[in-house]
């Protein structure tokens, strides 16, 4: 027997959600929908369907529209089924509900990512430790301290004890072997890089060592350092080591293939800040490329940084792409609906409604309120007082009638100003909403919710003697 679930809507959008149901073929349960009575369905809260929805009608299940704010537990022990929240934009319903199918499950990676302080000698311990919190929040597994030629490290030990009691996995980047014997002795975790020239740093420390080729691009001398490693019976990573563009990449991700196809087994790292700090252009799809071939390759570890400033968020995009990138390998599947955390730019599904729909909808509006929207064609703003179309703001101002309401005019602005930059990237805009970045910016509620802006605009109007 199919569950049978009910969706709870506003006049407004009654009709769009009953044609986005209807249109989810097969279906994938039998519903009802119920209209309670209020303009716009984000406004709804749990106490006003409280008092106009008199019982769940015999569903499995009530959804609530997904801006619907406030606790709904009490609904649900109310009507005695689960009451939960849809997704914010009615036409994501066939996605949300996937079909049949479980949302993916990104809780899963194989790639652990060593996140490089690369300036750890020029910093204080606080300094260091701040950074480490911040690189943790994105995703790191090991905060790496990278040296620094000529320049002295008196706090590497603290550095580490402080890391280490925090917490923290460490690592150190070096190429003096002094600073690696003193960072393995304080209880550094990890030691980068050894050559087959220096292993004898990994008979003296516990500390696993990550091995390099003895020259650039010299896979004989970094296989030499490996048979060297598994005859003593102990942990390593091998390292193949990424260049840039244009100095030997594509060679260097040969390499890469080709170590893993001789050793099947052994732990392998890839550096990525060549290829992110090193490009002018947006990490997410570099991040994105670089992790769909360390899926496919078994690459255990990654040595990540966040130097330049258009690679602010290289280290989150990180986190984002192994676990996607991870779960399509295991899925079978393409890449795609898994996340939009690296859809910094655009997105999949920019714009949810025709031009069409949207004049249907507007032609439903019957109070002053504002409501913004875009389609392919370009930005709408509406009320009861007509439906306008452009693509630039300034010539949508002079249809609203606001020049006398400093507060509206700007709360107006600032919307219509997302809508341009949504139109423009083709991104999905939601009124009263930032745009979504991707894992690029961390998204907070910005700003009061559209009720406390409505009734400010209805306060004014009756103080005039408006409707």
């Amino acid at each position: 027997m199919a569950e049978n679930v009910l969706f709870l809507t506003g006049k407004l959008a009654e009709n769009s959600l009953r044609k986005v149901l209807a249109e989810m073929q097969p279906p994938l349960f039998d519903y009802q929908v119920a209209q309670l009575g209020i303009s716009v369905a984000a406004l709804m809260t749990p106490e006003f369907i409280n008092r106009r929805l008199d019982s769940a009608r015999d569903a499995d299940k009530i959804f609530v529209p997904g801006l619907c704010r406030g606790d709904l537990e009490p609904l649900a022990k109310k009507y005695g089924v689960p009451v939960e929240r849809g997704p914010d934009d009615l036409k994501d319903i066939p996605k949300f509900f996937g079909r049949g199918g479980k949302p993916p499950d990104l809780s899963r990676y194989t790639t652990v990512i060593f996140a490089e302080i690369v300036d750890a000698p020029q910093l204080t311990v606080e300094g260091i430790l701040a950074k480490a919190g911040a690189y943790r929040a994105q995703g790191a597994n090991v905060i790496d301290l990278g040296c620094l030629p000529n320049t002295p490290f008196p706090h590497l030990e603290d550095a580490v004890r402080a890391l280490k009691a925090e917490g923290y996995q460490v690592s150190v980047d070096s190429i003096i072997p002094d600073d690696l014997l003193r960072a393995g002795r304080v209880g550094a975790d990890y030691l980068l890089s050894l050559t087959e020239k220096t292993l004898w740093i990994a008979d003296e420390v516990a500390a696993t060592p990550i091995l390099i080729p003895a020259r650039s691009g010299s896979l004989p001398s970094l296989y030499r350092a490996i048979d060297a490693m598994l005859a003593k019976g102990k942990p390593f990573i091998a390292d193949a080591i990424l260049d840039p563009i244009p100095f030997g990449f594509t060679e260097s991700i040969v390499r890469y293939q080709r170590l893993r196809k001789r050793y099947p087994e052994i732990a392998i790292m890839m550096g990525t800040g060549n290829l992110t700090e090193l490009v002018d252009a947006d990490t997410t799809g570099i991040n994105a490329l670089l992790f769909g071939m360390i899926a496919e390759l078994n690459i255990n570890a990654v040595l990540a940084t966040s130097v330049s400033p258009h690679a602010a968020s290289a280290i989150a995009e990180a986190d984002v792409a192994r676990r996607v990138m991870h779960a399509a390998h295991e899925d079978k599947r393409l890449p795609r609906d898994y996340s939009d955390g690296l859809l910094g730019l655009h997105d999949r599904r920019p714009f949810a409604y025709t031009e069409e729909e949207i004049a249907e909808i507007a032609a439903l509006v019957k109070d002053p309120s504002f409501r913004i929207q875009t389609s392919e064609e370009g930005i709408s703003i509406y009320n009861r007082d007509g439906l306008f179309r452009d693509i630039d703001p300034f010539r949508l101002y002079p249809h609203l009638n606001v020049h006398d309401d400093a507060s509206h005019a700007f709360y107006l602005g600032v919307e219509l100003a997302r809508a341009q930059i949504a139109w423009q990237l083709k991104k999905r805009y939601r009124q009263d909403e930032g745009l979504r970045w991707g894992c690029n910016v961390t998204r907070k509620d910005e700003r009061p919710r559209v009720e406390h802006r409505d009734a400010s605009l209805k306060e004014k109007r009756a103080k005039k003697g408006e409707p």
